[in-house]
């Protein structure tokens, strides 16, 4: 089992910048990729970008594609997650997952509790 806890949301105005970070605990060794995750109000949860631990591979969602990064440390099991220019489309809970086979999105199976990012126009 992976314990994460979330950080760094907020409110900021369309075009700033904010970065999320994501603490891993417990049997990290064992997962395969982490991943950001969001969902606004009356919405489905959506994917955002995905890392695998091994090789640092990334994937991201179009809609974020060239304005946000994700990276991981692994001597501090933490994730990162560099958001730029953002738009108030962009607000939403983020959340930090991990998957413990491959970086698909149907194999997240562990979550965190999710911080807000508000971007006002």
């Amino acid at each position: 089992q992976v314990q994460l806890v979330e950080s760094g949301g907020g409110l900021v105005q369309a075009g700033g910048s904010l970065r999320l970070s994501c603490a891993a605990s417990g049997r990290t060794f064992s997962s395969y990729a982490m991943g950001w995750f969001r969902q606004a109000p009356g919405k489905e949860r959506e994917y955002v970008a995905a890392i695998t631990w091994i090789g640092g591979f990334t994937y991201y969602a179009d809609s974020v594609k060239g304005r946000f990064t994700i990276s991981r440390d692994n001597a501090k099991n933490t994730l990162y997650l560099q958001m730029n220019r953002l738009k108030p489309e962009d607000t939403a809970a983020y959340y930090c997952a991990a998957s413990s086979k491959t970086q698909r999105v149907e194999d997240f199976d562990s979550w965190g509790q999710g911080t807000q990012v508000t971007v006002s126009s």
